[in-house]
């Protein structure tokens, strides 16, 4: 999730960005107004979100370049939030609960987008995992594109956004004891994810040395403090369903996300590592791969092997 720091600001590629996002909620409101209005709310939602990633795609394959779509995942769960609690099936006034999702969730999308422009080295400059998928792909490599890096996390971002239907449109319970726990939930996975992005990109920018390892501050504690802080807060968005009578499907959005991280990103982002940092086997020996926890002395790691 984290960008490469850079100091030039691509103004050229932000452009094409922004109208590929433009043209993208466009296409999405007017799949919204054409939907059936007895269609379910999150069905329209997904119909719509599908579309925008056609376009989002569209943008990419023109522009040879994946990281186009890189930005969908904050700015997505931002505009279905907005539209649930704002558009025409919303609720006539927003309630304490409703507030504080809404509001949550544009921190997190604000916040997390923000990270991404910051770092985004432009048109020039494609993620290092897209990178080894068209070395490995070849000719197929945009069709694994839209399948792998545009479709699928869309559905993945989808269902994590399944518990706002219950949260911001279903009437259920008033704000209680349950709200107030994923709300800590939720802010805390921001801030956690904000302080990491904010250590590493103060390390990558100090660091001068190849194949230095992240053992600053959170990093010292997590390998992938910033995953954990993700995970979280899809899993602070699940309590806040869980909380307004979500059914148990509205759960398979933060699992999903365990999921991917755990079974994916982290692999990959730990292959890579151990390629390139030759500290990086004893790293895992001393910290926790995920969950923050006090790292392991080294005499125990040492006696250990």
């Amino acid at each position: 999730m984290s960008a490469p720091f850079v100091e030039k600001r691509p103004f050229g590629g932000f452009a094409v960005v922004t109208l590929a996002y433009v043209a993208a909620l466009l296409v999405a409101a007017a799949v919204l107004k054409l939907a059936p209005l007895d269609w379910h709310p999150l069905w329209k939602v997904a119909l719509a979100d599908v579309a925008a990633t056609v376009v989002v795609f569209a943008f990419s394959f023109a522009n040879d370049n994946s990281s186009v779509y890189d930005p969908y995942w904050s700015v997505a769960p931002v505009v279905i939030a907005l539209w649930l609690a704002l558009g025409p099936g919303g609720p006539r006034e927003l309630d304490l609960r409703q507030v504080v999702v809404v509001a949550l969730i544009v921190a997190y999308g604000a916040r997390l987008t923000f990270n991404w422009a910051r770092g985004w080295a432009g048109m020039g400059h494609e993620d290092w995992r897209y990178v080894d998928l068209r070395r490995t792909t070849g000719k197929a490599y945009w069709l694994v594109s839209f399948v792998g890096l545009h479709f699928f996390p869309t559905v993945l971002v989808l269902l994590g956004c399944l518990p706002l239907h219950a949260a911001l449109v279903s009437p259920g319970p008033t704000f209680g004891a349950l709200d107030l726990i994923a709300a800590l939930v939720t802010l805390a996975a921001i801030v956690i994810e904000t302080v990491a992005d904010e250590q590493l990109r103060s390390f990558r920018r100090s660091t001068q040395a190849g194949g230095a390892v992240c053992a600053v501050g959170l990093w010292s504690w997590s390998r992938h403090p910033n995953y954990f802080g993700e995970i979280s807060f899809w899993f602070g968005l699940w309590l806040f369903g869980v909380a307004a009578g979500a059914p148990w499907w509205a759960g398979l959005g933060w699992l999903a996300m365990v999921a991917l991280f755990v079974g994916i990103s982290i692999p990959m982002a730990e292959r890579r590592s151990l390629a390139r940092r030759p500290t990086f086997a004893a790293h895992q020996r001393r910290v926790s791969m995920l969950v923050p926890l006090p790292p392991r002395a080294a005499v125990e790691t040492e006696s250990a092997r």
